[in-house]
């Protein structure tokens, strides 16, 4: 089934809550340094997904607040906020709630004829509603998003969609922040509720990376390796690498690092950026490092490809993070290489195994190896 990367955002107390008990002053989980990180990642996403409980209790407008990204979105060719989603099993849905007047195209995915017949009657125009079937909600919901185009998902609530996303290994990215207090009551809504999930107590999460935010902690997730990731490659995909391993030669030349070129598509098949080691005379630099220097906080690469030459590296001597690293934390989700990095500087670097731990789909086109190879051959790099 084709479906967008799916990312669960959620705030929650040191004993995982997500809020007080129902009736109860609402409970601020976050700072604005923090609101401000959502505002960025929700810029990163095509569609963002609320239950329509939180819509009842929280009445969000759920939008792309910054201007200088929404800008950053236009210019990329992509509206200026990502489409939204719900989903309701009632159809019962108050039209006055932010959420239907604010940001972008909107979205009701209704359970069933009733669901669905209510629902519009209640909406009007306000959004366009689908009906799904009672069985594998989730899995219609996400195939019929990708079809719209949405490749990458950003899950914001509540606690039933987190915990149904993850027991149906359907989630591809956790990101957490765990507030400094505790709530202490049992009747509190949780951010995961009880049950059996895929692996049971044993099955343990990935750690992707942590962030200290202001009095918050932000943890990262990798929830799971993504079956099919490893797509095939495209006459698009050869073309865009071609030109990656011919900018490998604009390297100044080097007997102590890999003469490497790389180019960063955007999902609408445009350039968004290109870079080649060496750029600049830093001796230092990487070549996926200089393009998305380029390109730091463009909204649009969370939909694009890095093409380079040599696989990402995972490890280096020469900068505290890897290209892998960069790339995972930049948003993107896929890279088309020639060639994998040999042992010659760097052992064991593994690139290519590091960006598929962060779900980032990696397709190797062995037909381009000689090529991303030729302006190394004084190395004598290993094949």
């Amino acid at each position: 089934m084709p479906r967008p990367y799916v990312l669960l955002s959620a705030a929650v107390s040191l004993d995982g809550c997500l809020d007080t008990p129902p009736g109860e002053p609402r409970l601020l989980l976050s700072n604005e340094e923090d609101f401000d990180r959502v505002d960025s990642v929700r810029a990163s996403c095509d569609a963002i997904l609320l239950g329509a409980g939180t819509l009842r209790a929280d009445d969000p407008r759920v939008r792309v607040g910054s201007a200088a990204r929404r800008a950053a979105r236009v210019g990329a060719g992509l509206p200026p906020h990502p489409a939204k989603a719900t989903v309701t099993r009632s159809g019962d849905l108050d039209p006055e709630l932010r959420f239907w007047h604010h940001g972008g195209a909107k979205f009701v995915y209704a359970v069933g004829r009733a669901a669905r017949d209510r629902a519009v009657a209640a909406l009007g125009g306000l959004a366009t509603v689908h009906q799904v079937a009672e069985e594998d909600v989730w899995p219609q919901v996400l195939e019929h998003l990708h079809g719209l185009g949405v490749r990458r998902l950003m899950v914001e609530g509540g606690g039933r969609i987190h915990t149904q996303f993850l027991r149906q290994e359907l989630a591809d990215e956790l990101q957490l922040v765990i507030a400094p207090v505790v709530v202490g009551r049992p009747d509190a809504p949780r951010m995961f509720g009880p049950g059996n999930y895929p692996g049971g107590p044993e099955h343990r999460l990935a750690l992707a990376g942590t962030r200290r935010i202001g009095d918050v902690t932000l943890l990262r997730y990798a929830t799971h390796r993504r079956p099919g990731a490893e797509v095939q490659a495209t006459a698009a995909d050869a073309a865009w690498l071609g030109e990656a391993c011919a900018l490998a030669a604009a390297c100044p030349p080097s007997t102590t690092a890999f003469s490497v070129g790389a180019i960063v598509v955007g999902a609408d098949g445009r350039e968004l950026a290109r870079g080649h080691s060496r750029e600049g005379g830093d001796a230092r630099v990487h070549a996926e490092q200089a393009a998305l220097a380029k390109v730091r906080g463009n909204p649009g690469l969370a939909g694009a490809t890095v093409y380079s030459s040599l696989e990402p590296c995972g490890r280096r001597a020469s900068h505290p993070h890897p290209c892998a690293e960069l790339i995972a934390e930049a948003g993107i989700r896929r890279v088309v290489t020639a060639w994998r990095e040999p042992d010659t500087f760097v052992p064991g670097a593994n690139g290519t195994e590091r960006l598929r731990a962060r779900g980032i789909a990696v397709v190797e086109v062995p037909e381009y190896a000689e090529a991303g190879r030729a302006p190394n051959a004084h190395l004598s790099p290993g094949k």
